[in-house]
């Protein structure tokens, strides 16, 4: 019998490279954008690397990464990154709270939203419950809100019963299709984790700032893009719309 065995001569090592002390090629630095990305709970490697590499690609001056995203030096993605890592600040491990710091008191923030035109053409349920905002996480920040799932069985009574102990804000956020104007200034676009979407938090900031949810249009029966192919598509139509405004 043969056996084989699988020897690893070379084992490379290095330390993870702090974003403030690393050194950017100036070809990257000449021609990026006021353009930020901030991932809301990545956790998919390969979906992750392919936003940083968008992100490179278009131009973006810096990519923030939220608690719960999967680890950006993770060999996956770095290997999706395909170098990204080394052309763009990425700055991981955030609080919600801290992200602000990170951008300009002008900045816009938008956020990617997998519903469309359908939303906007539905009404408020009979329980009071905008449809417009169920695509949004419930994963609520628990010294803001509290909650209990509700579902279509559910009647009246057991409402009133699991009426929120404390109380509960639905930002106010418009939306729009992502080839109409919306990156004409300083500009952040959230994409949201795969498995939850968007958080409330992520919403609120969109508020605070003036922002938008965007949404890409498809054909009926297809529910949504996975998250790196969404965020291709809004950073290069966001880097379209901010080049327009040099000429």
């Amino acid at each position: 019998m043969i056996k084989l065995h699988l020897v690893i001569k070379d084992l490379p090592i290095f330390n993870v490279p702090n974003y403030a002390q690393m050194k950017y090629p100036e070809l990257c630095i000449k021609n990026c954008l006021p353009l930020s990305v901030i991932c809301d709970n990545i956790r998919d490697p390969g979906n992750l690397g392919t936003i940083l590499r968008c992100a490179a690609g278009a131009g973006c001056d810096k990519v923030l990464l939220t608690k719960g995203c999967v680890d950006v030096w993770e060999p996956k993605v770095l290997r999706a990154g395909m170098g990204a890592h080394f052309r763009i600040p990425l700055i991981a491990n955030l609080e919600w709270e801290s992200i602000p710091n990170y951008l300009s008191t002008s900045c816009k923030v938008f956020a990617a939203d997998h519903h469309g035109l359908a939303t906007l053409d539905q009404d408020v349920s009979s329980s009071g419950r905008d449809k417009d905002y169920a695509w949004v996480s419930s994963r609520q920040n628990p010294k803001v809100n509290q909650y209990k799932e509700w579902s279509s069985s559910d009647d009246d009574s057991d409402l009133e019963e699991r009426k929120p102990t404390a109380k509960f804000h639905l930002p106010d956020v418009g939306i729009q299709c992502y080839h109409d104007l919306w990156a004409q200034g300083q500009t952040a676009v959230v994409i949201g984790g795969e498995a939850h979407g968007l958080s409330m938090e992520a919403l609120e900031l969109a508020e605070s700032t003036a922002g938008q949810r965007l949404y890409i249009p498809l054909v009926p029966g297809m529910d949504s893009l996975n998250s790196g192919m969404a965020a291709s598509i809004l950073l290069f139509e966001a880097k379209r719309q901010l080049t327009l405004l040099k000429k």
